[in-house]
């Protein structure tokens, strides 16, 4: 899966460029122009990477740094600012921010900065503690006492996705959208089908369940929690 970017930026010229570049670089990459509107659709969408302009129309980058930050603690956020004075970053690190990057910036620096981000996300993300049960994602292994299961690469997108919002339900759409790429009829019984083998798969431990709320999505749940 390419990673996906939250772009806020509300200079029409340089968010088309920034959108333009990165979309040629296979990111794929959902701009926005005011600070509600990015708000709204980090709310919905399933994001890597977020590259925040700090002087933004409506709900300002801080702010709105602020608002990603409860409802994920971990993506990283990029600030595009103009501005170099150290109270501006200072600001900018309490409310969430992990680093800047001053305008004007070539795309080669950008693209380094993401670049630098995205491998540390994923160094992160390529194992999980699942109750009795460690998944590597990289190996498409589901290890338990009892044996170890290798996965399908489409398998092990799916409970990717499912350890990396074990916080919040992941709407049917988000899922399919993110890993089919679409949300029509027959993707969607198709995920159905790979939640069934997941259950199945994960069977060897009762606190682990895999809940569908119906019609909306599905939600990972494991006592104790996942760490």
């Amino acid at each position: 899966m390419s990673a996906r970017i939250l772009l806020v930026e509300d200079d029409p010229g340089l968010g088309f460029v920034m959108k333009d570049n990165l979309t040629h670089r296979d990111f794929q990459v959902t701009l926005c122009t005011d600070g509600e509107e990015a708000q709204n659709a980090f709310r919905k969408g399933l994001f890597d990477l977020c590259i925040v302009d700090v002087m933004l129309p409506k709900k300002d980058g801080f702010t709105l740094t602020q608002h990603i930050r409860t409802m994920d603690a971990d993506v990283p956020i990029l600030f595009v600012t103009a501005k170099t004075m150290l109270e501006d970053k200072i600001t900018g690190f309490k409310s969430g921010g992990d680093d800047y990057i001053i305008k004007p910036f070539s795309i080669e620096e950008l693209l380094c900065r993401i670049d630098v981000f995205l491998r540390r996300s994923n160094g992160h993300l390529e194992s999980f503690s699942i109750g009795e049960y460690a998944f590597d994602c990289q190996r498409l292994e589901l290890v338990h006492a009892n044996g170890s299961k290798t996965l399908t690469q489409k398998e092990a997108d799916v409970l990717k996705l499912l350890c990396s919002n074990k916080d919040r339900v992941l709407k049917r759409e988000e899922i399919l959208k993110s890993i089919w790429g679409d949300d029509d009829y027959f993707m969607g019984r198709s995920l159905d089908v790979f939640i069934s083998k997941l259950r199945k798969y994960l069977k060897h431990d009762s606190s682990i369940n895999i809940v569908n709320y119906h019609g909306v999505g599905f939600r990972l749940e494991c006592e104790p929690s996942l760490t």
